[in-house]
C-alpha cells in the first residue's frame, strides 16, 4: 500500500451539482436562484440586521445604560460557607487554594467575604475584599480577615 492507491470510502465523496450550465442539464436557467432581486444577482450579501428596508429592530428600540469598563466581579460567599468548610475540613487557615479544591470558586475568580449567617470558629480568611458585617463577625471570634 502507498499513496497512490489511497481512496476514500465508497459513497463518502459526492460530485457537487454543476448548476446554471444550459436548459437541457435541469438546472439552467435562474441556476435555482428564482426570478430577478437582489438575491439573484451575483455578488449579493445581506447586511447584518437588514429587514427588508423596514427600520431595523436595533434602530427601532432605544438605547439606555452603560457598561463601566472598570467595574470588578466577585463571587460572593457568606460566612456560613465559611463555617462549614472550616468545620468540614478542620482548618484554621482558608484561602483561595482552599476554596478552588473544595469547588466554591475557580482560579481566576476574585472573592467575597458576605456577612449572612453564623461564624462558630476561629478562622483566618485570606480573600479579596469582605463586607464591614463579616469581617467583624470574623475578628470578634479571634480570626483574621486578611485582604490578599
Amino acid at each position: 500500500m502507498d499513496l497512490s492507491n489511497l481512496t476514500p470510502a465508497k459513497g463518502s465523496v459526492k460530485t457537487s451539482k454543476r448548476i446554471g450550465r444550459g436548459q437541457g442539464s435541469g438546472g439552467g436557467g435562474t441556476a435555482t436562484r428564482g426570478h430577478k432581486g437582489a438575491k439573484s444577482r451575483s455578488g449579493y450579501s445581506k447586511k447584518i440586521g437588514f429587514e427588508g428596508g423596514q427600520m431595523p429592530i436595533f434602530r427601532r428600540l432605544p438605547k439606555f445604560g452603560f457598561k463601566n469598563i472598570n467595574r470588578v466581579e466577585y463571587r460572593s460567599l457568606n460566612l456560613d460557607v465559611i463555617q462549614s468548610i472550616a468545620s468540614a475540613k478542620n482548618l484554621d487557615v482558608i484561602d483561595m487554594n482552599v476554596l478552588i479544591e473544595s469547588g466554591f470558586a475557580s482560579r481566576n475568580d476574585k472573592v467575597k467575604i458576605l456577612g449572612r449567617g453564623e461564624l462558630n470558629a476561629k478562622v483566618d480568611v485570606k480573600v479579596h475584599a469582605f463586607s464591614a458585617t463579616a469581617a467583624k463577625a470574623i475578628e470578634s471570634k479571634g480570626g483574621q480577615a486578611i485582604k490578599i
